[in-house]
């Protein structure tokens, strides 16, 4: 008598232990909430500077490939806005005339000296080529002055955007099922029965 009653004694204490199990200890640990971000936190710190707005939604992988964009258009203006400057001063002076500003014979092609700038048909062509070069550095110095614009403004949008969806749901709950269904178990004239499938999406 007393052995059975240490027995259910032993056992009873057995089933009051509770132990929880590891994986509802991992999950837990997952299962803390995600800090929100603010966009407009993330906007206004991207505005004053170009990347503290990736910076603050930690996307800083983002950081090497904006700062290469501004670096390489911040190379595209100063390279062309120097030309353009060189062929706009070497243009007025060749138009105007002056003996005391000839920069435009830095200009001349090997192939022709100052003097072959006294045959009419020489120096049209040359006045038009130095005119083209104008254009043509003015126009791509306006382009890069656009495309450093648009990133400044796609470096908001990146930051807004990315602030947007830091609560945004990617969590493993999120499944697709693909099931085999029957469509119409019961034909009737105007159905008949077959197979197919089922798309289940669990939030």
């Amino acid at each position: 008598m007393f052995c059975w009653l240490l027995a259910s004694n032993s056992i009873y204490s057995q089933q009051d232990t509770l132990k929880m199990p590891a994986d509802t200890v991992a999950v837990k640990k997952k299962a803390k909430k995600k800090k929100a971000l603010s966009p407009d936190k993330a906007t206004f710190f991207s505005a004053v500077l170009p990347g503290m707005g990736q910076i603050y939604n930690r996307k800083y992988w983002k950081l090497p490939i904006l700062y290469g964009g501004i670096a390489g258009l911040g190379y595209a203006i100063g390279f062309n806005t120097k030309y353009y400057r060189k062929y706009k001063a070497a243009f007025r002076d060749f138009i105007i005339q002056d003996p005391n500003n000839k920069s435009y014979l830095e200009l001349l092609p090997p192939s022709i000296k100052e003097e072959d700038l006294n045959d009419p048909q020489i120096a049209s062509w040359f006045q038009n080529a130095l005119d083209n070069k104008k254009n043509y550095y003015r126009r791509y110095r306006d382009l890069s002055f656009i495309g450093m614009t648009l990133l400044y403004v796609l470096n908001l949008m990146d930051a807004s955007v990315d602030a947007h969806l830091s609560t945004f749901n990617i969590s493993d709950d999120l499944s697709l099922r693909v099931d085999p269904v029957l469509m119409d178990p019961y034909p009737s004239v105007y159905s008949k029965s077959g197979g197919g499938v089922k798309l289940s999406i669990k939030f």
